[in-house]
């Protein structure tokens, strides 16, 4: 019998890998024996969630890893080929002894491979349903029914239990009092005092600092909106650092020298919150609505209007800054259900209830435009106040539905999250402005570094502009993904969701044997585009330094540069399609399954399809363009791959297939140069001055303001006729479009110009002056004499008039 293949153990680097996915799929054990449990609280899932985060990244980075050593060890495996039948000739030892290492490679990176994706799975399973079930508990405690604010059950229970609640207030107060005599050395005092009487101070000054670091003068006028965005930036700064600074020195005090119950520090810690949650609403109302500085103002509202913003935002902050605190004491203290409902529940109708005064004074000072003008009143501004108004009054209407429907915690949330929302879109608003006023604006307007850039880089104008919008752009959109995630946050979703999900697609999935991710359609496509330029690059050297070098003529050379184009673009896309993983003999089927279907009845389809490709390449007319297909001309307004679209003079859309545009006859007015052609013929009576003539026919066209100065003007001397003298006068416009109308002007102004000269007599009424007809006029009184004398009951020298027959 044979002998049996050796073992070839693993190499001390699968080794390790392995030790290190046998330690992750015991930290994944563990969390998966941790969310078992079914009395996890939001904070322990997220915990949780925490943990898994990391074990899952070190899990796609051993795969990561794996990957490549997999791929190159088949490869390397394919190229020794089959192991040789029955009956062949075996294999030489260093052979048989290299595929055996190779299949012993394969076998044991394979395994791994297959470990740490098992684990990927497992630990994102348990992850997802750790979000379900945070976003579960979420949803039940959200809208867990209680008491409603209208129950008298509610009411008597809470004057049942007010007496236990206010002897634990008491009780609070009394451990404050020995806490604080316990541990009253002079140096607690003095740091207490002094931390207290500091963070007092800056909560205090802050109102005084704005006037005197940010000037804004109400009398000022054509402030520009840089100077607004820095003045509103800066008070928003102003009216919140000091808030925060003088919060954190009282809760730091507090905290380390530990003068207060841990309870009643949860207190102090709600109420420094709210005051500089309410200091920083206080400055953004004044950055962006400026009120009684309309000069200084970034969103554009009446005085009267930013006045109750700022009045009413104020208290609706301080309402809810007023309930966080009370809902703190009630939990230092362990009230009972109903009063803890109650304080919710009252805070959240006074907060709906100023909410709705704020609207219903917007209401009011919208409605003065409309008393004060004679006419309906139109607003100048743009109509968002309308739509505002009515999503405020839906928040009421929940909030207060919510409370007299029993869930007063919905309520409670609603109202929190008006203020959050409310505060996020202020801040969106200024970074918006922001972004677009020193990304974008820097590089548009006339700055030092628009400058700069175009000094050192030899960047144009109009390309700095661009760079900025894109710039703008791309931070708005960030900004966006940002300000959606904080928004979502509060809801149980966060940015971990969107970075799985993002992760997923980015990465990729496989669907047979093809990865579809989007970071490689991101790299195919650089890839299509970097040998697209690159090929550009040898197109142009060709073109301009090879070619005019050679003795090929010009249309030659136009073919090689055109051809070099197109193998340039079919060489990009297949680079593109083998990085997609679509190789050559898959693109090939392709092509001939749909070669049948073409040859059967999508000729022209095809044929248009093909068309409109090629227009869109070669760019032989441009959206913008005149032209003149057949017997319509106009606009081209859009090309598609099918058909394109011309707007006539009459306002009336063309819609021309691709396949007419490439295979006829096109006149493209804009092609090469916008500049058009104005020729007037002009006939002069023969016996008037031709250099006379001539003469004012350019002044006329040198006076118009639109006739161009180069190309001059010329008149051409055409005909000498029997009667008239034939002129043509060529003159040039610099935009085609303008061809009609100083064509026009020129005819009125040529026409009064001869006339005044006698070039070109004036007519009157019903007279026709024909000149060279004498002999005619001859020639018919001679007949007439002749028939006179013939006829015998004539007078002598009488004359019969013979009948005139007018030709057309």
């Amino acid at each position: 019998a044979p002998a049996p293949p050796p073992v070839i153990p693993p190499s001390p680097d699968i080794v390790a890998m392995r030790a290190a996915l046998d330690g992750s799929r015991l930290e994944i054990e563990q969390a998966e024996a941790t969310l078992r449990r079914r009395d996890l609280t939001s904070e322990a899932l997220q915990d949780l969630r925490l943990r898994l985060d990391p074990v899952a990244e070190r899990l796609r980075e051993h795969i990561a890893e794996i990957d490549p050593k997999l791929e190159a060890a088949r490869a390397q495996l394919a190229q020794l080929g089959p192991k040789p039948e029955e009956g062949a000739p075996a294999e030489g030892p260093e052979v048989a002894r290299n595929r055996l290492e190779r299949d012993a490679l394969v076998g044991h990176l394979d395994e791994v491979n297959r470990l740490a994706r098992t684990l990927l799975v497992q630990a994102e399973q348990l992850t997802s349903l750790i979000s379900d079930r945070r976003r579960s508990a979420f949803a039940s405690a959200l809208f867990e029914r209680s008491y409603s604010l209208v129950s008298p059950d509610l009411w008597l229970t809470v004057a049942s239990s007010l007496p236990r609640d206010v002897r634990a207030l008491q009780f609070q107060g009394e451990n404050l009092w020995s806490r604080l005599e316990s541990r009253s050395t002079p140096w607690v005092l003095t740091a207490l005092g002094l931390a207290i009487g500091i963070g007092a101070a800056l909560h205090i000054a802050r109102r005084q600092l704005v006037p005197r670091l940010v000037h804004r003068d109400p009398t000022a006028a054509g402030i520009s909106p840089f100077r607004k965005l820095l003045a509103a930036l800066a008070i928003l700064v102003v009216e919140t650092v000091p808030a925060v600074a003088g919060s954190l020195l009282i809760y730091f005090a507090f905290n380390a020298l530990d003068v207060l119950p841990r309870r009643l520090l949860d207190v102090a810690d709600a109420l420094l919150t709210g005051l500089v949650v309410l200091a920083f609403l206080q400055g953004l109302v004044q950055a962006l609505f400026a009120p009684n500085r309309a000069a200084w103002r970034l969103i554009d509202v009446p005085d009267t209007v930013a006045s109750s913003l700022f009045s009413l935002g104020i208290l609706f902050g301080t309402v809810l800054v007023i309930g966080r605190t009370l809902d703190a004491v009630n939990q230092a203290i362990a009230a009972g259900l109903a009063l803890t409902v109650a304080t919710k529940g009252v805070t959240a109708v006074v907060a709906a209830g100023t909410l709705a005064v704020l609207l219903l004074r917007l209401a009011e000072r919208s409605n003065d435009g409309d008393e004060a003008c004679l006419g309906p009143y139109i607003p100048s501004g743009p109509a968002i106040a309308g739509p505002i108004r009515m999503v405020g009054w839906l928040l009421v209407g929940l909030a207060v539905a919510a409370v007299l429907g029993g869930y007063v915690a919905f309520a409670s949330f609603l109202v929190d999250q008006i203020v959050w929302l409310t505060a996020l879109a202020g801040l969106l608003y200024l970074a918006f402005a922001a972004c677009d006023t020193f990304l974008g604006g820097t590089l548009r307007d006339n700055s030092r570094i628009s400058t700069l850039l175009q000094t050192n880089l030899g960047l144009r104008r109009k390309s700095l502009q661009q760079l900025g919008v894109l710039l703008s752009g791309v931070g708005r959109l960030v900004l966006a993904i940002v300000a959606t995630l904080l928004a979502l946050a509060p809801w149980g979703i966060e940015s971990g969701d969107f970075a799985s999900t993002f992760r997923a697609a980015f990465f990729g999935f496989k669907v047979g044997d093809v990865t579809i991710s989007l970071s490689t359609i991101i790299a195919a496509l650089a890839l299509f585009f970097g040998v697209i330029a690159f090929s550009r690059l040898i197109q142009r050297w060709l073109t301009g330094t090879f070619l005019p070098t050679t003795d090929l003529d010009a249309g030659l050379r136009n073919s090689v540069g055109t051809a070099t184009g197109y193998l340039g673009f079919f060489a990009a896309a297949a680079a593109a399609f083998s990085y997609l993983g679509l190789s050559l003999e898959k693109i090939a089927i392709v092509a001939g399954a749909l070669s049948v279907g073409i040859g059967f009845g999508l000729q022209s389809i095809v044929n248009n399809f093909v068309s409109g490709l090629i227009l869109l390449w070669e760019r032989p007319i441009r959206v913008g363009d005149l032209v003149v297909v057949g017997d319509g001309e106009g606009y081209v307004r859009r090309i598609s791959v099918r058909a394109t679209e011309i707007e006539t003079f009459d306002r009336a859309t063309i819609v021309v297939p691709n396949s007419n545009l490439i295979s006829g006859v096109v006149k493209n007015r804009v092609r090469n140069d916008a500049t058009g052609r104005v020729v007037l013929p002009v006939n002069v009576l023969r016996n008037q001055d031709p250099a006379r003539a001539a003469e004012l026919l350019l002044a006329c066209a040198n006076d118009h303001p639109d006739v161009l100065k180069e190309p001059p003007s010329r008149v051409i001397f055409k005909k000498i006729g029997d009667t008239w003298l034939e002129f043509d006068l060529v003159c040039y416009v610099d935009d085609v479009t303008k061809q009609l109308r100083v064509q026009s002007d020129l005819n009125f102004a040529l026409f009064g110009t001869l006339v005044r000269e006698g070039i070109l007599p004036p007519l009157g009424p019903g007279a026709m002056n024909v000149g060279g007809l004498e002999p005619v006029q001859a020639a018919l009184k001679q007949i007439a004499d002749a028939i006179g004398a013939a006829s015998p009951n004539a007078a002598p020298g009488s004359a019969v008039p013979a009948p005139v027959r007018a030709s057309p």
